[in-house]
């Protein structure tokens, strides 16, 4: 079923209860019962009125989740009669939904295979930077620990099972590191940071890459699953001896410690804007073309090494004139003030030059 043009509540329809997420009732039965988007969004029009307007959705992945709410709470002060609602389902379920037509677009860090962009009509654009960053709980350590793509590895292969093993101590000299077991956490299958964690760890360990390999959908020999991206951050939070792995913005906005990675020039790096935008540089410029280039591990001191887009994914010929050319004008204006919003939200925003290839390509999506 096609998302169409819909009539929106009353006002008083739209105050109904929200749970402790910030999500309308409808949407968390929604995720809840795994009803089509389409069908969730009918489910929320109880009541409407005589104007129609366009409902933009989107679906994803739940890394940039709190960036696609900001961005839909400032968009949709625009125009009523165009608004925009982002369900945070899981880059693989979001690319499913686009490509069957339930969605206006989606959103995820999984690069689209050939099959998706020709036989789904599709494209990925970079919307922002991201870095995963190793998280952990070890209260009695100050310092900063430090990682390598091959201890990390080892660690979700089940093979460094303590937190004072060798192998991490001699990243560590300076560190006086507990005798705890590691507390593994991961997400599961069809997640975007799965991708990105298993992409980095596969060129730094051929022992993963035999073993597991790059995929959303990684088979864990080792730990317990955490849901969304915030589900990870509160596991991690709250279980001493826990390692885990999310988006920077939510380890630092949970005050969670997380360490700093070994890139491909031998600097152990912490990711902040600067690092991850290095890292971006250093595969995109000075053309700022590829829009689709995998960021991990990438060339030049400075450059975090998990570092990836988190992409849009549109039509490339929208079968339906005036909801493309809403969804168009949602892009342009995600390259423009929304790359603004997504600084003040922690995230980090595409370089210039890049935002401004991409919204050149937006214009052949009409």
């Amino acid at each position: 079923m096609r998302i169409g043009t819909w009539a929106p509540m009353a006002r008083g329809a739209r105050e109904e209860s929200r749970p402790a997420t910030g999500w309308p009732t409808w949407l968390i039965l929604f995720l809840a019962t795994g009803l089509s988007i389409a069908g969730a969004i009918t489910a929320g029009i109880t009541t409407v009125v005589a104007q129609e307007r366009i409902m933009l959705v989107g679906s994803g992945s739940s890394v940039p989740g709190p960036l696609y709410n900001k961005w839909a709470q400032e968009y949709n002060k625009r125009d009523p009669k165009v608004q925009l609602q982002y369900l945070p389902i899981g880059t693989s379920e979001g690319i499913k939904q686009i490509s069957k037509g339930s969605s206006d677009f989606s959103a995820g860090e999984v690069q689209l295979t050939a099959a998706e962009r020709t036989e789904g009509n599709l494209t990925e654009l970079p919307a922002v930077l991201i870095g995963v960053v190793p998280v952990y709980n070890l209260p009695t350590v100050r310092q900063e620990l430090r990682f390598s793509g091959e201890i990390l590895a080892e660690i979700y292969l089940g093979e460094v099972k303590t937190w004072n093993d060798a192998a991490i101590a001699r990243l560590n000299p300076s560190v006086t590191l507990p005798n705890l077991p590691i507390n593994v956490f991961y997400r599961p299958a069809g997640k975007g940071t799965n991708y990105v964690f298993t992409d980095f760890l596969s060129k730094t360990s051929s022992k993963f890459r035999s073993r597991i390999g790059v995929t959303p959908s990684p088979k864990w020999p080792v730990g317990e699953s955490a849901e969304r991206s915030a589900d990870m951050a509160d596991k991690v939070k709250a279980q001493t001896g826990a390692i885990g792995y999310v988006e920077q913005q939510y380890a630092v906005k949970n005050n969670i410690a997380f360490g700093s990675v070994q890139n491909a020039s031998g600097r152990f790096v912490k990711a902040s804007t600067e690092t991850i935008t290095a890292a971006c540089r250093a595969i995109e410029a000075p053309q700022w073309d590829k829009f689709a280039p995998s960021l991990t591990n990438a060339p030049g001191e400075d450059s975090f090494p998990i570092t990836s887009f988190s992409w849009v994914y549109a039509r490339t010929t929208p079968s339906d004139a005036k909801r493309g050319a809403a969804v168009a004008d949602l892009l342009n204006w995600i390259f423009t003030d929304g790359q603004q919003i997504a600084a003040q939200e922690g995230y980090s925003p595409l370089p210039q030059a890049l935002a401004a290839k991409v919204k050149d390509k937006v214009k052949t999506l009409r």
